[in-house]
């Protein structure tokens, strides 16, 4: 793991025995004889499969999803808390003994790709989802597997951007999973069984689905993917009953709906604006927030002219009706695909004397924001990024464009480049340090853009960008942000560019991890490092930590592998 774009310091690899766990102490074989891998191949395992029932546990009711904080040995949904602060009040693993973290177990996903899973922990079982659209269950305490179910891909999918799944919800015995295939399905989460498969949308225009669910009172919310495919985005509402579909709540708006008018002509028809990442929720104010990603065509505005509401948006709904009570557009008429999917950190925080409701983001576009999220008022905004394409944000949050920095027909050179300031992997916030956390890069590109025609089913982008150096030669880091005044507290320097998650703990931690595969722990205070592993591939997931009998686990999946640590004994 390098430290800084000047000094390289280079740490042994080491390796380690990576263990399926076939035959448990509870006496069964877990291990399927058929596993589904990329381009629907099948590979061979030693034993048949055996559905094992899980040990019993207490249903995840709503109350236990509101107060998900308090109960800090389960990690119950995919941002750990409904404020999707990813802070967990576990400190048994701490600044003083970090050191001390060895590895317990390790499960190697059969799917040769990359994981980008979030594990669910329940009262000693996590929940894995695996590429491209699998889950499994396994024993907390030692990897050994209860059940797995496979679902079944068509072999013409439309997808962009990498086979991925995120993670799972659960809601009472059932866990909820989106697909590839723009399904949503139900699971009994004792035993894997399917209890119902809705398709959301057609998989053959595009749509397909990779976040994880949010659980909304009695309702699965959840977004769509395919905004490369001239798709129109959408945030749904299932029943988890029937998988029924409640609201629905378009992303672009139709002929007659407020902001129908900021796309010219019939652009709306294929303007993108998908919901690929998992929003959060204040049960108080009701309000679901959800970011949404770039219009379409991704660099070519010209056939899309107007600010393209509501794209690169946070959307404020109804938790009961997908009501739009309000928004906050980021980067209007985005030419730089700089999709505004990052996950909504809410918390509460002294703001100019009083107490304000406040949302945190680190845009895609280089800025930071903290919005009042009652209202979505602008606070205060400052890069955290090196950009290059505005000047500044004005008094209302909306950015003051530089002038000729929308992508040609030869190229121009702009800071942030594609893959943007950050992008979509979860940042952090320390209830102790009151900081938000956040993976950033300073990098920049060359855009773009061409004549493209629409046609259902194929990418429609309209351009693309390249790079003029090496991606090594670009600054990124961690940095802590003040969410008061949007300034850079410190910053941990990290190359090459990292697309792992953070997660903070009671414990003074930041952890997370970095693309030549090193997970790592920080002084949430000062940035320090405290403690590093090498798990030999690219950590392109968040960390997420539980814990069981009073022993407190930290886990990470590198490349498709989830690693579980625990404290040396």
């Amino acid at each position: 793991m390098r430290r800084s774009t000047n000094t390289v310091v280079t740490h042994k690899v080491v390796t380690h025995k990576v263990v399926t766990h076939k035959v448990l102490a509870l006496g069964f074989i877990a291990v399927s004889s058929l596993t589904q891998l990329a381009g629907n191949q099948l590979m061979a395992q030693e034993e048949p499969f055996q559905t094992v029932i899980t040990p019993a546990f207490s249903p995840v009711t709503w109350e236990r999803l509101v107060n998900a904080s308090d109960e800090p040995d389960n990690w119950l949904m995919y941002s750990g808390t409904l404020d999707s602060q990813r802070y967990s009040k576990l400190n048994q693993v701490n600044k003083d003994n970090v050191s001390e973290l060895e590895l317990q177990w390790a499960y190697q996903i059969p799917v040769i790709d990359r994981a980008e899973t979030v594990p669910v922990v329940v009262d000693g079982i996590m929940f894995i989802t695996e590429a491209p659209s699998n889950v499994v269950a396994v024993d907390a305490r030692t990897g050994g597997i209860y059940w797995r179910y496979d679902h079944v891909l068509p072999d013409d999918l439309r997808i962009c951007c990498g086979r991925n799944n995120r993670g799972v919800a659960i809601l009472g015995e059932t866990l909820f999973m989106s697909t590839l295939d723009a399904h949503l399905v139900a699971l009994d989460a004792r035993t894997g069984n399917l209890l119902w498969n809705k398709e959301v949308a057609d998989y053959k225009q595009g749509y397909s689905k990779t976040e994880a669910p949010l659980i909304v009172k009695d309702l699965v919310v959840t977004g769509i993917a395919g905004g490369e495919f001239g798709i129109r985005g959408f945030i749904d509402a299932y029943d988890p009953a029937t998988g029924d579909l409640v609201w629905r709540t378009y992303t672009i708006p139709g002929p007659g709906e407020p902001g129908n008018e900021t796309w010219s002509g019939d652009s709306w028809k294929t303007g993108g604006a998908a919901t690929w990442i998992t929003g959060s929720y204040d049960p108080e104010l009701n309000l679901v927030y959800w970011g949404t990603g770039n219009p379409g065509p991704d660099w070519n505005g010209d056939v899309r002219l107007g600010d393209n509401l509501y794209s690169d948006s946070v959307m404020a709904l109804d938790g009961d009706t997908g009501k739009l009570a309000w928004h906050f557009q980021f980067t209007p008429h985005d030419v730089h695909d700089y999709d505004a999917i990052q996950i909504p950190i809410l918390a509460d925080i002294t703001y100019e004397g009083s107490e304000r409701k406040v949302m945190m983001w680190a845009n895609r576009n280089g800025f930071y924001y903290t919005l009042d999220r009652e209202t979505g008022k602008f606070l205060v905004g400052k890069p955290y990024a090196t950009q290059t394409w505005a000047e500044g944000l004005d008094v209302n949050g909306r950015p003051i464009r530089v002038p000729g920095m929308e992508p040609t027909y030869e190229g121009i050179l702009v800071s942030p480049p594609i893959v943007g300031g950050t992008n979509w992997y979860s940042p952090g916030y320390s209830q102790d340090t009151g900081y938000f956390y956040v993976t950033a890069f300073d990098g920049e590109q060359e855009f773009f853009k061409r004549d493209e025609e629409f046609e259902v089913g194929a990418r429609y982008t309209g351009g693309g960008g390249r790079y003029t150096q090496p991606m090594d030669a670009f600054h990124s880091s961690i940095r802590a942000i003040d969410p008061v005044t949007a300034d850079i507290v410190w910053e941990f320097p990290i190359q090459p560019r990292s697309s792992a998650g953070i997660t903070t703990t009671a414990g003074g931690l930041v952890f997370t991890g970095s693309a030549d595969g090193f997970f790592f722990a920080l002084d949430a205070s000062t940035g320090e490092e405290l403690w590093h592993k090498s798990l030999g591939a690219r950590v392109h997931a968040a960390p997420m930590t539980y814990a069981v009998d009073g022993k407190q686990y930290v886990t990470i999946a590198a490349g498709n592998v989830v690693y579980t640590f625990a404290l040396r004994e």
